[in-house]
């Protein structure tokens, strides 16, 4: 167990931006997080340093920002699903055509972040996930503007 939790310690630290190890990955170094977090930077004896935080990574502060943006698409979904059965209107239709494109591309996102490697391989992937996402926002906005609406589509496919 512990072992594991200094594996993922590492391959966490690899996306510092300091080009040095920022933590020490010895028993007596690791802290759970609710300690580490009330303790500051500190100096280690023989010159190296630990970084306790991770705002010393470049891209900490958007990452969980990100992650705190897709929990709250997923918990605004758990809403307007039934909000947009129960009450259909054209607003509903719009904001299901923007969330759910925006959750789907994010999870498309996530496959592509975890199966797809090499840069030329992953650029086009993002890039055709892009034009996959445009393409349905455009599609669904189309069907609620031109026909019936998802709201009264889906509520149409439920009473057969």
């Amino acid at each position: 167990m512990a072992l594991s939790v200094a594996a993922a310690l590492g391959r966490l630290n690899l996306g510092c931006a300091r080009g040095s190890r920022a933590l020490l990955l010895g028993p007596r170094l690791l802290r759970p997080a609710f300690v580490s977090a009330s303790l500051p930077d500190r100096p280690v004896p023989g010159g190296r340093h630990i970084h306790l935080s991770a705002s010393h990574c470049s891209n900490s502060k958007a990452a969980s920002l990100h992650w705190t943006s897709e929990r709250a698409v997923s918990v605004l979904l758990l809403g307007l699903l039934p909000t947009a059965y129960l009450f259909p209107s054209s607003a509903m239709d719009y904001s299901l055509a923007a969330v759910l494109t925006l959750h789907s591309h994010w999870g498309l996102g996530q496959l592509i972040t975890d199966y797809v490697h090499g840069d030329k391989m992953v650029k086009g992937a993002n890039a055709s996930l892009l034009m996959l996402s445009a393409v349905t926002f455009a599609g669904l906005c189309y069907f609620n503007y031109h026909d019936v609406g998802i709201c009264k589509a889906v509520g149409m496919l439920w009473s057969l």
